[in-house]
């Protein structure tokens, strides 16, 4: 009503207003929207890379559990340490700031441990998911332009590769190679990773982040959540799934446990919660429509669970 109100005072007061030129605030509002809810620019201040940050937290807490996959733990020093050797494999071949190299491997320690090598070589992953179509793998190769794609034995005959991309095998032995952390030159600035748009209305997009657009969404919402090496997080999405990003360095980044989930399991709603409540899983990060079907299952379920978020994102 007050909108209302404000409305018929501008027209009388000035009869010849544009309908736009109205007000329709009041000067409270106004000022509302134009101070408190429009704060000015922040500076940030130099930041490490997201590697580094991870490094970091490797040299504070290396005994401490990075990666669980079904009965399997990886810790911080382990991570780190198996990562560097890969990365240092990464920059013999040519892998520095800014190089995009295609990444596809089955959900697991190898993935992640090549994630890190090459953000740590300098590079940036462009995550090509081995469940995808054929098609969209074969365009994603050629769109981005990747000339080397770092997989697995099993999958290196399914890829359809282009001529001109060499490949390197994330379950060969990187053992020659030194298990110290790399010596690169780049900052935040630098490119992270390339994620495909879905296609829906065309071709699929990649997008190029850098390092800091990572590093300052968890530095924006700090104050919101307060994550720490207490929580355990899933990672329940595609690594080629934006939402990913979030999940994977929400855990990594802060000294947390992430918790890797083997695709069937995914799947299958009932198994999930299983999972969530066994491994204490205090983040989890879901579509709408995804934890729709989990609350089902957890309404049916007595036991207890570990959460203290769940993080929507991904749908409209």
């Amino acid at each position: 009503a007050e909108h209302w109100l404000n409305l018929l005072h501008g027209i009388v007061a000035d009869p010849r207003q544009r309908i736009g030129e109205l007000p329709l605030l009041t000067a409270a509002e106004q000022q509302q929207h134009i101070a408190q809810w429009n704060p000015a620019p922040r500076s940030f201040p130099g930041e490490a890379c997201l590697h580094q940050r991870i490094a970091e937290q490797a040299r504070l807490r290396p005994d401490a559990i990075a990666l669980r996959c079904n009965a399997q733990t990886l810790t911080y020093g382990e991570l780190n340490a198996q990562a560097n050797r890969r990365a240092h494999q990464l920059i013999a071949h040519g892998v520095g700031p800014d190089v995009l190299v295609g990444l596809a491997a089955e959900r697991g320690f190898d993935m992640l441990v090549g994630l890190l090598a090459i953000l740590k070589a300098g590079g940036a992953y462009v995550p090509l998911d081995p469940t995808y179509p054929q098609d969209r793998l074969a365009y994603m190769m050629q769109d981005s332009g990747i000339r080397l794609l770092l997989t697995q034995a099993v999958l290196v005959d399914q890829l359809p590769v282009p001529d001109g991309v060499q490949t390197l095998l994330l379950d060969a032995d990187v053992s020659a190679f030194a298990d110290s952390d790399p010596h690169v030159v780049m900052d935040a600035a630098n490119l992270a990773y390339v994620i495909y748009t879905s296609g829906s209305t065309g071709n699929p997009k990649g997008t190029l982040l850098p390092h800091h657009n990572v590093l300052r969404l968890f530095e924006a919402t700090e104050p919101w959540f307060q994550f720490g090496p207490q929580d355990v997080w899933s990672l329940f999405h595609s690594y080629a799934f934006d939402f990913s990003v979030w999940e994977i360095f929400g855990a990594l980044l802060h000294g947390g446990e992430l918790l890797i989930v083997p695709y069937d399991i995914s799947r299958s709603p009932q198994q999930f919660h299983e999972l969530l409540c066994e491994a204490g899983v205090t983040v989890l990060n879901q579509t709408p429509s995804a934890f729709k079907q989990l609350m089902h299952e957890a309404c049916a379920d007595s036991r207890s669970n570990a959460l203290r978020y769940v993080v929507f994102g991904g749908e409209a």
